[in-house]
């Protein structure tokens, strides 16, 4: 009989778990059912065959309690940043953060700390589905987001390659605003500044000093004009410091859209792959651990405040009944393969 990949439940901490492993244990990935938050995925490298980190994940319950970087969170109802933590949609005015009056300051959305349940699993010699369902988004749970949403992360692992859709239903009864991303960081080697980064974007979106994009087309600006954080040729990153979302991405055959990390001392490369949206890129430089040792690489649906943008709104509308998914992964190997 031939052998399948393997799914086991562990924890991490007091927080529930999921390991998956190749039959040869060439992949391993470890998820955490909080947020179905990636921890760890580990590839066969070399000749000698050894396990090799790819995600810079969570270490411990501490760190995933405290979603200090969100590392590797799914991203919705919202990626990024609502500005002052409020929004107008639908002719009402919504606050994420009510009776704050310090820090009002949100990001990434709720579902990165919400519980996840394995609804179904199917192994095959080649590949692992996880499909994770929560219901956890409901009308007076989270403040300023009065909708239904149930959530579905459904993740597939094969050898050399993370795959990941993201889908949302709203059931209730009005129009929703909603966009996915995903979080993670990735390391090829430690510091990140010798390797090198493609970006096929052709438009950076400008922010103000609270990382908000400037207002209307003030906020495009044509990477032909800023050639330091042009990146439509792989370059090394050297010592560049990036919190930054990058446009009007260019699809490769097949209409997928990849992003590029390659360790040109090694030949190894990562590719994070999405069909649409925009691609967030931070290089860590704020991280209460570990500054710079890994780089975020994130799909996402939408730019940063897009709650607040009307060109905007079409996008983020999710009809009562309505489900709408949004695909990613990461698929590692020798570069040029």
């Amino acid at each position: 009989m031939t052998a399948e990949y393997r799914i086991t439940e562990n924890r991490l901490g007091g927080e529930p778990t999921l390991v998956v492993c190749a039959p040869d244990d060439s992949a391993r990935v470890v998820l955490a059912l909080r947020g179905a938050t990636l921890l760890s995925w580990q590839v066969r490298h070399g000749a000698a065959g050894r396990l090799k980190e790819l995600a810079d994940g969570y270490r411990d319950e501490k760190e995933l309690l405290s979603q200090d970087g969100v590392r590797a969170g799914l991203l919705a109802p919202f990626p990024n940043r609502v500005a002052d933590g409020r929004y107008r949609y639908d002719g009402h005015d919504h606050d994420l953060l009510p009776g704050s009056l310090g820090d009002r300051t949100i990001y990434h959305g709720f579902a990165r700390e919400t519980p996840f349940e394995l609804a179904h699993a199917t192994t095959t010699a080649d590949s692992a589905r996880l499909l994770l369902h929560t219901t956890s988004i409901r009308p007076d749970r989270h403040p300023g987001y009065p909708f239904a949403l149930d959530l579905e992360a459904q993740y597939t692992i094969t050898g050399s390659e993370l795959s990941i859709v993201i889908r949302a239903t709203n059931v209730g009864d009005t129009t929703a605003p909603y966009a996915a991303g995903w979080h993670p960081y990735f390391t090829l080697s430690r510091p990140i500044d010798d390797l090198l980064l493609h970006i096929p974007a052709h438009t950076l979106i400008r922010t103000d000093a609270s990382l908000i994009p400037l207002t209307g087309d003030a906020a495009l600006l044509p990477l032909d004009d800023c050639p330091d954080m042009d990146f439509r040729a792989p370059k090394r990153l050297a010592d560049a410091v990036i919190d930054a979302c990058f446009a009007d991405l260019t699809p490769g055959p097949g209409g997928r859209i990849d992003t590029v990390l390659t360790n040109p001392a090694t030949g190894e490369e990562l590719r994070v792959w999405q069909y649409s949206g925009y691609m967030h890129v931070f290089t860590g430089d704020t991280l209460a651990r570990d500054r710079r040792a890994s780089i975020a690489l994130e799909p996402v649906e939408t730019m940063t405040n897009a709650f607040n943008r009307t060109e905007h709104t079409t996008a983020l509308a999710l009809e009562p009944g309505q489900r709408r998914e949004f695909s990613f992964g990461a698929r590692y190997g020798a570069s040029g393969t």
